[in-house]
């Protein structure tokens, strides 16, 4: 390949990289939400006007809430979930993380980020990880303490802790607000109609209700 070609093509991966990021670029070197002007905790982050940087404190890029593991759900799952809400120094930076830890046996049931990739390393433990692909390909493997996994924007993924003991994991997202979906809550929790999900699982309206009170037992009347 000669130089030119090989600048030219390095130029236009650097166009794809940048032009695809989730988030604007920064247009300063921080932004620390001003509180003046209202609560931080917004469903925009980083909606808020930023306080003069002479103001800012080393303890503003300095997070400690995730130093022991959430509370669990009664799927063996703890997440804590950071983004600028709760810890205004990584506002307008495209990036927020979480720590999640699972029970022996614990799983996070398969969800998507419609708006960030997401890199997760493994603490401790060991898990059955993976992501389906566009055409339901799936991409699953036990990864095991310090092995990374990496799920694409958008992508339906899933965890499963597959040890005999808890396992932690530390997640990154290249956006300050990925998003979440869980597609089981999705589904049966969002009020679609149920005709339409009975014939599109094959299931009965018995099997229908007793799947909505578990996803959304507020939604059953």
């Amino acid at each position: 390949m000669s130089p030119i070609l090989a600048i030219l093509v390095v130029a236009f991966f650097l166009y794809c990289v940048t032009t695809s990021a989730s988030d604007p670029d920064p247009i300063q070197d921080f932004c620390i939400p001003n509180p003046k002007f209202g609560s931080i905790k917004t469903a925009h982050h980083g909606s808020l006007p930023c306080k003069n940087s002479s103001e800012a404190t080393t303890d503003d890029f300095i997070f400690s809430g995730i130093k022991g593991a959430g509370n669990f759900s009664d799927t063996g799952l703890a997440a804590i979930s950071v983004n600028p809400a709760i810890f205004p120094g990584i506002n307008t930076l495209g990036m927020s993380f979480v720590r999640a830890d699972l029970k022996v046996g614990g799983y996070n049931p398969p969800h998507f980020h419609p708006r960030a990739t997401e890199i997760a390393y493994v603490v401790q433990g060991s898990v059955y990880a993976g992501f389906v692909d566009s055409t339901n390909r799936a991409f699953a493997r036990v990864i095991e303490q310090g092995e990374v996994i990496v799920f694409p924007r958008g992508l339906l993924h899933f965890l499963m802790n597959v040890g005999d003991m808890p396992t932690t994991i530390f997640g990154s997202f290249n956006s300050q607000n990925p998003g979440l979906q869980k597609v089981p809550t999705a589904i049966f929790g969002s009020g679609i109609h149920k005709e339409l999900l009975e014939k599109a699982f094959g299931l009965s309206p018995k099997q229908i209700e007793a799947m909505r009170r578990r996803f959304n037992p507020k939604r059953v009347k």
